[in-house]
């Protein structure tokens, strides 16, 4: 979040957004490393002979898991590319609608 999103809000309502945004976020990486793991362990761990994994499970988790964190950071990039072009183009039809006036 921008700073400046926040700067016509008096001092407790900010303290208390960021408060909420970064609850958000910690929920939101949560979230993530749970669904990391589910998949991860449904996908290689097929049987429970040892507590410790064998060499293919290992390998399989840690090739589902690289996979699945190059997924994330490919998505973050696109909806940061959009949200980015979805701001210049709000800020564009702000300045078309001001030269109208």
């Amino acid at each position: 979040m921008n700073p400046a999103d926040l700067e016509g809000l008096p001092e407790e309502d900010k303290q208390k957004m960021v408060a909420m945004i970064d609850n958000m976020q910690m929920k939101d990486s949560l979230r993530m490393y749970n669904r990391l793991v589910e998949k991860c362990f449904n996908n290689c761990v097929s049987s429970f002979r040892r507590k410790n994994l064998d060499s293919e499970e290992e390998r399989c988790v840690t090739k589902c898991c690289e996979k699945f964190l190059k997924h994330s950071a490919r998505v973050s990039v696109r909806f940061a590319e959009l949200n980015a072009g979805a701001e210049a183009m709000m800020q564009q039809q702000v300045l078309q609608q001001q030269q109208q006036r």
